[in-house]
């Protein structure tokens, strides 16, 4: 480690530089001996560059998500060219070339922070050699050996003797307990942000390698740092455990606020922009139009949470537009009353269903309408052998209710089954 921390002795000074003049303002504030002094200006460089990477972080969200966009193609072609690794390769970079990602551009913000942890690890081991880094003198190196924090010096590591611990002025004990609790919460912080982003930020819809790696780095990478994290010097692990709280707390907003199409934070998103919307009738701000209308330009490729939002909105009686606008839809805009309110459940009108009949009347076939005159069919006037007139009259001398409909007694329309001889 310290040959790899010498190789960026460059940044040194820089780094030096900027905790000197951190410690200035909490040394006014907390005393300039103090932990607090030193550990808050570690805490406030490492907001410091993280701020600064915040554009490398912006890029890599998008080129993870291209490439999770690509994960089926990429399948494609190596079960194409499985027995041809040189093609596969061609295939790949190729396909990188069309679309413009770039595998490295996830691991940007790791490349790029990679410089500061070595030169501040090469600042707090010298401070532990007593040696001078940089800007830290003689009169600031004795200051940073008298800051402990929570009785741990700075410069103390887990796999420190007793005699070196002891020329700290502190105890074993203390340095390897607030060590060994500094290297447990920055596992588990590394394991939680990483399990946070396969699942809730993952598309479930996509089943491939990819998505198999990152879940064995979510239990690799806290098992490095506990492994590497004895070897640290307290004040790494205060910079790398900020760190770690740091990439927690921005990813937990970008998957809160712009999540990966397809996944679960993108079902709990649009849900709570349906209810917002249908609420107050439109879109709250620009990311909110860009998010409607990247769902509209989608059309029939729209996942079945996209679809689920578009539908939201059409119950409501609103219409998503092409420019991400919301406005009311034409069903709900055309039925209004008189004074310009619309007519609650115009936009979807309920079907009303036609009244059940009885079984007489099913049998009995469609119900004549009231004074449509009745009309016998040529066999009913052979039948009965009189006029349609004398038929009338012949029926109305029988008294009421004399007799009963084949309907109504029970017997069976159409043609009746002969009766079998009875055997004598």
């Amino acid at each position: 480690m310290d040959t790899i921390a010498s190789l960026f002795s460059f940044i040194t000074t820089p780094v030096s530089w900027v905790i000197v003049q951190f410690h200035k303002v909490y040394g006014a504030i907390f005393g300039p001996d103090t932990g607090w002094a030193w550990g808050l200006s570690i805490v406030s460089l490492v907001i410091l560059i993280r701020i600064c990477l915040i554009p490398l972080f912006v890029k890599q969200i998008k080129a993870t998500r291209a490439m999770q966009t690509l994960q089926p193609e990429m399948k494609k072609i190596q079960e194409r060219y499985k027995n041809d690794r040189q093609r596969q390769s061609e295939e790949m970079m190729k396909l990188y070339k069309e679309t413009g990602t770039n595998p490295l551009s996830s691991c940007l913000p790791i490349l790029a922070q990679s410089p500061f942890f070595f030169a501040l690890y090469h600042v707090l081991n010298s401070i532990a050699s007593n040696d001078t880094v940089g800007v830290i003198n003689e009169r600031l190196l004795e200051s940073a050996q008298k800051a402990h924090i929570f009785g741990a010096p700075l410069a103390a590591k887990f796999t420190d003797s007793a005699e070196k611990v002891a020329a700290l002025d502190s105890s074993l004990t203390d340095v390897r307990v607030v060590t060994a609790i500094m290297i447990v919460l920055m596992s588990l912080s590394q394991f939680y942000t990483q399990r946070q982003l396969m699942t809730k930020n993952v598309d479930t819809t996509v089943k491939t390698p990819f998505m198999q790696q990152q879940k064995m780095l979510m239990y690799v990478f806290p098992i490095i740092f506990a492994v590497f994290g004895i070897n640290f010097p307290v004040g790494v692990l205060v910079y790398w455990l900020t760190t770690n709280v740091w990439t927690m707390g921005q990813q937990m907003y970008i998957i809160h606020n712009n999540p990966t199409p397809g996944s679960k934070a993108q079902a709990a998103y649009l849900e709570r922009l349906t209810k917002h919307v249908t609420k107050h009738g439109r879109t709250r701000n620009r990311r909110e139009r860009a998010i409607v209308k990247a769902i509209v330009a989608k059309g029939r490729d729209r996942n079945e949470y996209e679809r689920k939002f578009i539908n939201g909105l059409n119950k409501a009686g609103l219409a998503a537009q092409s420019d991400g606008m919301v406005i009311k839809s034409e069903a709900t805009a055309a039925v209004q009353t008189e004074d310009g309110t619309p007519v609650t459940g115009a936009a979807n009108p309920k079907r009303q269903q036609p009244k059940r009949q009885t079984k007489a009347q099913r049998q009995s076939g469609p119900t004549k309408a009231a004074g449509e005159p009745t009309s016998l069919t040529k066999s009913d006037e052979s039948q009965s052998g009189a006029t349609p007139a004398a038929a009338a009259k012949k029926g109305s001398a029988k008294p009421a209710g004399s007799t009963r409909s084949k309907a109504q007694s029970g017997q069976r329309k159409g043609p009746q089954r002969p009766k079998s001889p009875s055997k004598k």
